[in-house]
Parts: C-alpha cells; sequence; structure tokens
C-alpha cells in the first residue's frame, strides 16, 4: 500500500506504516526528525494528479488556529490575522478532498467539527496503549473506525488552585511535542487501516 502522511515531521506514523512493508511518505513544511522518505514543502504546491498514486492519507493538519483548546486567544488572534481560521479551515477542506479513496484527518477537539463536520471517532491514547490522555478526534473517508487494542490507565494529572487539571506529559510539553502522534496510535493506524 502507498500511503502519504500529512503535515508529519516526526516520521512516527510514517515509520509505523513502513515496519509492515508499506511504502509511506511523509510530508510537512518541516525536515523530518527520523531518517525515512520525506518530502518537505507545502503540500498544496504539487498538482492534485499526484495525490492520485496514493492508497491512503494521513493527515494532521495545524491545529494552532482550529482547536477548542486555544479558544481563549481566538478573538487576539482574528484582531490580527481575520483569515486565519478561514485558511486553516481551507486547508482542512484541501485534506478531505484530496483524490484518495481512504483519509483520516486526525485533530484535536476543534472548530473543524461545527464549520465541516462532526468527527467519524474520537480516540486518546490510553486506548493503545500509551498511559496519555489527548482527546483525538479523526474524520475518516473509506476507513473502518480504529478498534482500541490496549487500554491502560489515562497516566498521571497535574491539578491546579482553581481545580482544573491537565495530563502531566502535557504540562511540560512544546507545542511540537504536543503535535505528535503517540506510537500506539501509529501503530493501530498501520495494523488496522493497512490491511483494509
Amino acid at each position: 500500500m502507498k500511503v502519504a502522511i500529512i503535515c508529519e515531521y516526526s516520521g512516527t506514523v510514517r515509520d509505523a506504516f513502513t515496519k509492515l512493508g508499506h511504502d509511506a511518505i511523509s510530508f510537512d513544511i518541516l525536515p523530518t526528525e527520523t531518517p525515512g522518505e520525506h518530502i518537505q514543502g507545502d503540500i498544496m504546491d504539487l498538482p492534485m494528479s499526484y495525490w492520485e498514486q496514493f492508497d491512503l492519507a494521513i493527515c494532521h493538519p495545524p491545529c494552532t488556529d482550529l482547536a477548542v483548546s486555544g479558544a481563549r486567544h481566538f478573538k487576539s488572534k482574528l484582531e490580527k490575522d481575520p483569515e486565519c481560521q478561514n485558511r486553516a479551515l481551507a486547508f482542512v477542506q484541501y485534506c478531505m478532498d484530496l483524490p484518495i479513496n481512504k483519509i483520516a484527518v486526525e485533530n484535536p477537539v476543534s472548530i473543524i467539527s461545527t464549520r465541516i463536520r462532526k468527527p467519524d471517532q474520537i480516540i486518546q491514547p490510553y486506548h493503545f496503549g500509551d498511559k496519555a490522555q489527548k482527546t483525538t478526534c479523526l474524520w475518516l473517508k473509506g476507513l473502518p473506525l480504529l478498534e482500541h487494542t490496549n487500554v491502560v490507565d489515562k497516566g498521571e494529572f497535574v491539578n491546579f488552585p482553581s481545580g482544573k487539571k491537565m495530563s502531566k506529559w502535557i504540562s511540560n510539553a512544546t507545542g511540537k511535542e504536543r503535535s505528535k502522534t503517540f506510537p500506539g496510535i501509529a501503530n493501530a493506524f498501520a495494523e488496522q487501516w493497512g490491511l483494509f
């Protein structure tokens, strides 16, 4: 199977597919962090016909202007750049409309749900063996829902005086680290969708 992993610099999902014998290529404006087939640049510079060679695309559009977790910043962002959310949503729609029969778009809880459509599935890393909480939405085309493979506990949390709590791993992670796909989810993508 030929697989495009869009907006992935870490190589985590690409490498999960490659380990199972698939021809997987990652695409990102950033260079890859791990050796492997990677195309650096803006995917929208490629002709639509380029994507017809792929059997599956897994897309990770940047969530900076989409995620509900950053909603408190939306007003100031829109004052500085009134089109930032529209551009982000247009990129999501571009990914959804690629001429590929099987597509998964992955993002946190976001305005995609209200501005484009609701997700087909919501998953957590702890459904796939990683002791962490990171609510992840999947918008699917031509793919089945993922089956949980190894449900474990949610991991450690940090409690704040306000009563709010947050997964401990997030409290110390950079934005770049938070954007990476957990290995258990990457393996589930490859093991389940690579056979479909």
